[in-house]
């Protein structure tokens, strides 16, 4: 059984919902990659999405849009995102560490060479924004042999066959995205969502997070009530961007803390 797996059974188990908590890899410079991450994880979050810094990150709104540029400005790139899952694993061998990103730096190396490295860094899985699942049976493949889960995003516009595709190549578990737009944009239709993970559920088996527009610990709560798992990432970049350098990790320890406050007092 993955680390993803293992979490969600035993916050199950204790009727908890899982944190999924994103970041930018080097934002807001590559020496708080590591830090903002245990952060994370001592105020509260279950799994980490680390993103990988990319010049074109079209699912992203603004916030996540300037977190990858302050990131390429120190030109931190998937090698440096390798290292930083290596480093953080000295500490902690439990927290599932998730990769989120685009296909183009993944086509670099190749597929095969980056299921190696993620696995070697000690990474649980990933999601790549534009890997469509009917294009990347093969990769999905590879990665579930190595003991990776490939992660896939749903949408409100998903349709019937997108979600089976999704429920036979994915692992995990699937990330559906509760707004039509980029990341950071708009609010939660709260009963919306319950209807669609409810019809998710009819064929998808994985535990379903939802994310896109969780904002506070108010909305966090409410969407816990229908998910296995909130997911949260401009909120937390945010916290990191209005934040001098050196209190950027108290600042998103404290939120994540609220966070997680919230959804345990369901």
């Amino acid at each position: 059984m993955s680390r993803i797996a293992q979490t969600f059974t035993a916050l199950k188990a204790d009727n908890k919902t899982a944190l999924v908590t994103f970041i930018t890899a080097g934002d807001p410079g590559p020496e708080l990659t590591v830090p903002l991450m245990h952060a994370l994880v001592e105020g509260g979050a279950n799994v980490l999405e680390l993103g990988v810094p990319f010049s074109d990150p079209m699912a992203e709104g603004p916030v996540i849009q300037r977190a990858c540029e302050r990131a390429l400005k120190f030109n931190v790139g998937l090698k440096d995102v390798f290292g930083f899952v290596r480093e953080f694993r000295k500490n902690d061998p439990d927290t599932p560490v998730v990769l989120m990103g685009y296909a183009n730096p993944i086509e670099r190396i190749g597929q095969t060479e980056f299921i190696r490295c993620a696995k070697e860094a000690g990474a649980d899985g990933a999601i790549v924004v534009d890997y469509p699942p009917e294009e990347c049976a093969a990769f999905a493949t590879e990665m579930r042999d190595n003991g990776l889960d490939l992660i896939f995003l749903l949408a409100p516009t998903s349709t019937t066959e997108r979600v089976k595709q999704v429920a036979q190549y994915g692992g995990g578990f699937s990330y559906y995205v509760s707004l039509k737009g980029v990341t950071g944009a708009g609010t939660i239709d709260t009963a919306d969502v319950a209807r669609r993970v409810a019809a998710i559920r009819k064929h998808v088996k994985l535990p379903i997070g939802v994310g896109f527009g969780i904002r506070d610990g108010v909305t966090a709560r409410a969407v816990a009530e229908v998910a296995d798992a909130v997911v949260i990432g401009s909120r937390i970049i945010q916290e990191i961007e209005n934040s001098p350098p050196d209190q950027a990790v108290d600042a998103v320890r404290a939120f994540t803390t609220t966070i997680r406050t919230a959804l345990d007092a369901r």
